[in-house]
């Protein structure tokens, strides 16, 4: 299982990657348009991703990152938002690489910012969560990008490079 999400994090960096490359294209305007998502723009989607990763990753680390709501701005600036996405990855995969097999089946204890209660389960379960919120989210940015008129590239995990075997 701990395969799994290394290979998801492999996924989610990629998918930032070529994300923020097409984005960086983007007129900041543009970017900051209200086009009535539910974190109204590209930025603030982006925005939301960056916040809710730190999140969770707090949590998992034991360090709490403690924001205001879910849609509060991290980072107003475009160069300083994608700089720390990809810090923010790194610390993913710094994560990751500490974890063995037996840590995901431990108990993990939270509190929920949206209704403030303990919440308990199995670590792989809140970790599962973590990247299939990223994964609900990019899919409203490739939305919004299209509708912008921006190619957001291939999305798909199975095209992520080195997932797929390559014949002999």
């Amino acid at each position: 299982m701990l395969e799994l999400f290394h290979t998801l994090a492999r996924y989610n960096r990629w998918m930032n990657d070529n994300l923020y490359e097409v984005c960086g294209t983007m007129p900041d305007e543009l970017r900051r348009e209200d086009r009535g998502a539910f974190f109204r723009s590209v930025h603030g989607t982006l925005n939301h991703l960056l916040l809710a990763d730190r999140v969770w990753l707090g949590r998992f680390t034991q360090t709490p990152f403690v924001v205001q709501s879910l849609s509060q701005e991290l980072y107003a600036d475009w160069d300083e938002l994608r700089a720390q996405r990809v810090a923010t990855d790194e610390a993913v995969d710094v994560w990751l690489a500490a974890l063995c097999e037996d840590d995901l089946r431990k108990v993990f204890e939270y509190t929920s910012i949206v209704n403030p209660q303990s919440r308990q389960l199995e670590l792989w379960k809140a970790m599962l969560h973590f990247f299939n919120h990223q994964t609900h989210h990019r899919g409203q940015l490739t939305t919004l990008m299209n509708q912008l008129g921006y190619d957001s590239g291939v999305t798909d995990l199975l095209l992520l490079p080195g997932v797929q075997s390559s014949p002999d």
